[in-house]
């Protein structure tokens, strides 16, 4: 089973309409999109009649224009405006005059709008022009294949955008879909299919994460279902453990051995876990968690280096990062063949690889070959990259989860999904959804303290698998 939601980078999408159009009669391929457009808009309408285009240059203008065509044969009121009228798109223009198009300078009162703008050729914020008709909108925005003002490769916004509350794409989705706020994102088919081989990166939806969400067997027994282990919290920061251990328990781990300072609360909190004060007495394992409020002295250095030489898979956050970014040395402990998960934020990146930068897949995937590791770049768009370059992104419907302690729980999660020997990448994919998921339900539209994620586990991990 592979990801359900595939994502292709505009050079991809561009070769391949390339191919398609060769073969079907000139402009079938826009008339089809503008299609979609329209049908999107009459829905989005619910009734109301008034529609203004803004109108760019190239292509995706000729989708904007084609569109109000269709609008205007079923009787709605379209006007346009043109941002660059000596390179609007000829045929498209014309039809739309043809059938009372308007062409205005001001759009005015309208119901909704349909961002025509730029396309997927376009690199960088709307032009002065673009952006002044766009600060001063007052109703919804239709956008034509993304919302002009953001880089459909990589997501982002680096000055005026349009805020979109629909998205109409074609042929397929692209990175932007998932990697930045493109309201509802509709896809209509316009036959590129067969001219697309695998996705640049994927998006795993609830119905694929609970797919392959570890369910017991009537075989499995407490040690088949997966140990882990957790190397996590300090006398300073006892909660760390006891949540990254709960987390654990929580996926579905058949067992939890704690091993560090945090012992005695791990175990007055979580009584099924098996809780130890040295990690060398820990017991055997088939994944470690390290780093969550360990602390970055020689004792923590050396939990580092035995959990690096233990020849299990390793999900490292917090602590464990900044000791690897502090002292890449550690690195040495590493048998070459274990599977290792990084965890970081943007900060702890930085820390780690140099500045994360605009493009946050790139710099996911430059991690993960650098460290030959699994890199899970935590955001409100987490990126999953692994060094074979697969990329897994998933995007929270909100931030209640960016608190502190939340990444403990990630931790626990993506821990007991190694242990239970689920591939590296698909196990922080799921992970992270996992979490999003979590804590939307946790919140109910409210703050939410990282206990509070953590207790919605279990109700996350069966609405994961009914859906």
């Amino acid at each position: 089973m592979i990801p359900m939601r595939g994502l292709w980078t505009t050079a991809r999408v561009r070769a391949a309409e390339e191919r398609v159009m060769a073969r079907v009669p000139a402009g079938s391929l826009m008339r089809r999109a503008a299609f979609g457009v329209a049908t999107a808009a009459l829905e989005l309408l619910g009734g109301k009649r008034r529609v203004g285009l803004l109108v760019g240059a190239g292509n995706n203008g000729g989708d904007a224009l084609w569109a109000g065509y269709y609008l205007r044969r079923r009787g709605v009121a379209v006007r346009a405006v043109l941002l660059a009228p000596e390179k609007a798109h000829a045929e498209g223009l014309a039809a739309f005059r043809r059938v009372g198009g308007r062409v205005v300078d001001r759009l005015g009162e309208v119901d909704l709008v349909v961002d025509g703008i730029v396309g997927l050729s376009a690199r960088g914020p709307l032009r002065p022009d673009a952006a002044e008709h766009v600060a001063h909108l007052d109703a919804p925005v239709l956008a034509v294949d993304l919302p002009s003002g953001i880089d459909p490769d990589t997501g982002a916004i680096t000055g005026p955008a349009v805020r979109a509350a629909m998205t109409v794409t074609f042929g397929c989705l692209k990175p932007v879909h998932a990697l930045a706020d493109c309201g509802e994102v509709r896809l209509v088919d316009i036959g590129l299919g067969p001219e697309l081989a695998g996705p640049d990166l994927a998006e795993l939806d609830d119905a694929e994460v609970g797919a392959h969400w570890p369910v017991p067997g009537p075989q499995d027994d407490k040690y088949t279902q997966g140990v882990t282990g957790v190397a996590a919290g300090s006398a300073t920061y006892p909660g760390a453990a006891v949540l990254a251990t709960g987390a654990a328990l929580l996926a579905t781990s058949g067992m939890v051995r704690y091993a560090g300072a945090a012992a005695d609360g791990v175990r007055a909190r979580w009584p099924e876990a098996i809780c130890t004060g040295s990690i060398t007495d820990a017991g055997r394992v088939q994944s470690w968690v390290a780093g969550p409020g360990l602390g970055t002295g020689l004792s923590a250095e050396a939990v580092l280096r035995t959990v690096l030489e233990a020849g299990v898979p390793v999900c490292l956050d917090a602590d464990a990062i900044t000791m690897l970014a502090n002292n890449p040395d550690l690195w040495d402990a590493r048998d070459p063949d274990t599977p290792v998960v990084l965890t970081p934020h943007d900060r702890e990146y930085e820390r780690l690889a140099g500045e994360v930068g605009h493009d946050r897949v790139a710099a996911a995937r430059r991690a993960a070959e650098k460290f030959r590791a699994v890199v899970l770049l935590k955001g409100h768009v987490t990126v999953v990259a692994g060094p074979d370059g697969r990329v897994l992104v998933n995007r929270a419907s909100g931030s209640w989860a960016a608190t502190a302690g939340s990444g403990d729980v990630l931790s626990g999660l993506i821990g007991a999904l190694l242990a239970a020997r689920l591939d590296p990448v698909l196990a922080a994919g799921c992970a992270a959804r996992l979490h999003a998921v979590a804590a939307e339900r946790a919140s109910g539209g409210a703050p939410i303290p990282a206990s509070a994620l953590l207790a919605a586990v279990p109700d996350a991990i069966r609405a994961l698998r009914s859906g």
